[in-house]
């Protein structure tokens, strides 16, 4: 800023207090700053520039972050606590990330990296004095007009209205960002959120309680933002470590709303959505009424989703069921008050049909083909044919199994390489994907291979390929239901 005669009428009225460790930076300022201000006041650390603060009024002070005693942006904290609107700013020859998003927290009005940029500073003083004397006129305004005073009120509400829902749309652009990665995720939340309150209700909680714990559903799972594809994509069940890590989810959830007071009370939920009064949830492995009352319902509304969720490895269940087994697990993993309001709230529950971790569209079809296609064959792989047997010992869809078995392959690569190898198994499963287009296709055991349909399977074409090849293979088939065959592993005991 140039013009300095500006500077000096809108500031010779007003008073700042300067804190600086460094003497010989502290005199050099305060007589720079005398050259403006009517009245200047100093104190060489944090805990005396608070204690003047406490016995006097300044429009501004102005400190440095790291003194003895007390750092700046701590004593900055206390003096906001005192006076939200009082002006600060911090000059500090560090531009730590973290000191800057903590003094954004605390509101500090400035923020300028020594050493001086006199022109920048004169900038940054000049709009806060001239915003400092603008307030002090509204203020006698305001005591003259009635109606000024609730206009500004109004406004100022406003503003933190809208400054509570920029935090809401962050967070729920994350639970966006969740709801694409994985589009089960995403609508299980929003079915937890309106379990959650039709519970609360029946346990006569207020609008409030209910507005919390449905936000809480909304968020519960925001955590999973940060779990990895490879493991939150996953639709089949989780390995020991896997299921360690998606567990953090809570933990992670919980850290990114509590940093926020307006969310303590949401986090607080989400942190113990997952514990049991038998004590063996997690993360904490909290028992009875440590958990509060917020989480004992969340943890009921997202058992009750996923179990009339139709998962890949899991037939879903009715309301009716779900309730039943809910009912049996009261006092056990449930609190029992919170499971007789359940089987009252959600007794009447219609569940959408198209409730599925199956794919639904392209994007859906390639995350599957990344965890269950043959990477050499690019038809499924063994994992999906257990999922799939799995599956169909609760829908009967399949009743006969497939299976060709290579017999003497091992000395088909020994003679003609590897590479010729591979080069056969995709031949063979290129007539499959011919000769049965509706079929599921699977590559087992590195050179078997088996079929799924509903119609009878010839598999001549399959034998002539071999038969090219001067390979044999046996061709078998299995009744599923005769046999209990439902896993892989089921399938290999056969086999045997």
């Amino acid at each position: 800023m140039n013009n300095l005669q500006a500077l000096k009428e809108v500031c010779k009225d007003l008073s700042i207090l300067y804190i600086e460790d460094e003497q010989k930076i502290r005199h050099q300022a305060l007589i720079y700053f005398s050259k403006f201000f009517g009245s200047v006041d100093e104190a060489e650390n944090g805990l005396e520039g608070l204690d003047k603060y406490k016995n006097s009024n300044y429009d501004i002070v102005i400190t440095d972050i790291f003194m003895p005693k007390l750092n700046g942006l701590d004593m900055s904290k206390k003096i906001k606590e005192i006076d939200k609107r009082q002006k600060i700013l911090i000059v500090s020859a560090y531009s730590n990330s973290q000191n800057i998003l903590k003094a954004i927290e605390i509101g500090i009005d400035g923020y300028i990296l020594k050493p001086f940029d006199y022109a920048q500073i004169n900038e940054v003083i000049y709009k806060m004095a001239k915003s400092i004397k603008e307030s002090k006129e509204n203020r006698l305004y305001e005591e003259k007009l009635e109606q000024l005073v609730y206009a500004r009120t109004l406004k100022a509400r406003e503003m933190e209205k809208e400054k509570i829902k920029n935090y809401k749309d962050a967070l729920l652009t994350l639970v966006d960002l969740t709801e694409k990665r994985d589009t089960y995720t995403g609508g299980h939340s929003l079915r937890v959120a309106e379990y959650c309150k039709l519970i609360g209700k029946e346990l006569n909680m207020n609008q409030k309680e209910l507005d919390d714990l449905y936000e809480a559903g909304i968020l519960h799972d925001i955590g999973k933002i940060a779990i990895p594809d490879s493991i939150l994509l996953k639709p089949g069940k989780l390995n020991k470590i896997e299921y360690s890590i998606i567990q953090l989810h809570v933990k992670l959830g919980y850290e990114v709303l509590a940093r926020y007071p307006l969310f303590k009370k949401i986090a607080d939920i989400i942190k113990v959505h997952h514990e049991r009064v038998d004590g063996s949830g997690y993360p904490q492995g909290l028992k009875g009424d440590e958990i509060n009352l917020f989480g004992k319902i969340m943890g009921v509304a997202d058992s009750f989703d996923a179990m009339t969720t139709s998962r890949i490895y899991q037939a879903k269940k009715t309301p009716k069921e779900a309730l039943e087994e809910i009912e049996s697990l009261g006092g056990i993993k449930f609190d029992k008050r919170v499971v007789e309001a359940s089987l009252i709230a959600l007794k009447d529950i219609k569940i959408e049909q198209d409730i599925t971790q199956e794919p639904s569209d392209e994007m859906e079809k390639e995350r599957f083909s990344y965890f269950y296609k043959d990477q050499l064959t690019q038809i499924y792989n063994r994992s999906y044919l257990d999922l799939i047997l799995n599956k169909n010992k609760f829908t009967n869809s399949y009743k006969k199994l497939q299976i060709i078995l290579s017999k003497n392959f091992q000395r088909y690569n020994k003679q003609y390489g590897w590479a010729k190898g591979d080069d056969f198994l995709i031949k063979v499963a290129n007539v499959l994907k011919e000769t049965y287009p509706d079929a599921l296709l699977f590559r087992i055991h590195g050179d078997d291979f088996a079929v799924l349909g509903e119609k009878e399977f010839i598999l001549k074409a399959v034998d002539k390929i071999f038969k090219r090849n001067s390979l044999l293979c046996l061709h078998l088939e299995i009744d599923l239901q005769k046999h209990n065959i439902d896993s892989i592993e089921s399938l290999e005991k056969y086999l045997k």
